[in-house]
């Protein structure tokens, strides 16, 4: 069986604001004030119960997310905190955290943009000397095509002490240390003819 529910009688008037429990009070008076004898007491079924237990839970539910949330930020900045160098290990307002990590960041932009600059030197640097390097590739085989249409043609060749043939374009030189220090001072050129 339901509990009667009396309405209040309210007097309409325009003087009127609501409170937190959504009743009308007139604007000026107190939150709590006394009951008349026109006012009637609203009393709550047992059904209505979980309702209440419905709103608290709401709040613990809200106040569960609101701690997880400030949690959570406090766990960032403190993050944020040891990520950054000049306040590693050091307590810190979450103020100058955000100072000191924005300084953070303004450097190593800075830092970053200049090993970029000195990457891209080394790029333009190593492209010049792969050029050089094709150009002097180039060199030789022209000049080994070039020694070779000569040495076909005129037959030059030069005879080192040992009595070996030697090209003229090699200069003579002789890998064994040996050679060097027996070397004759003067070398005479024998003209050999091909065959």
């Amino acid at each position: 069986m339901r509990t009667a529910r009396r309405k209040a009688r309210v007097a309409e008037c325009s003087h009127v604001e609501a409170t937190e429990s959504t009743r009308c009070r007139p604007i000026g008076t107190p939150l709590h004030r006394r009951m008349s004898d026109n006012d009637d007491i609203e009393v709550d079924s047992d059904e209505e119960s979980p309702r209440y237990h419905n709103v608290a839970d709401k709040r613990a539910h809200h106040n569960a997310l609101e701690r997880k949330r400030r949690d959570h930020i406090k766990d960032s900045f403190h993050s944020l905190r040891d990520s950054v160098p000049a306040l590693q290990g050091e307590k810190a307002s979450r103020a100058q955290i955000l100072d000191k990590a924005t300084e953070y960041i303004q450097y190593m932009r800075r830092k970053n943009h200049t090993h970029q600059q000195d990457i891209d030197d080394l790029r333009r640097q190593n492209a010049l000397l792969e050029q050089q390097a094709v150009r002097a590739l180039e060199k030789v085989k022209g000049s080994a095509q070039l020694q070779a249409s000569y040495s076909s043609s005129d037959s030059s060749l030069y005879t080192n002490p040992k009595g070996s043939a030697v090209s003229a374009f090699d200069g003579g030189s002789d890998s064994s240390s040996e050679s060097e220090a027996e070397e004759p001072p003067n070398r005479k050129k024998l003209r050999v003819e091909a065959s």
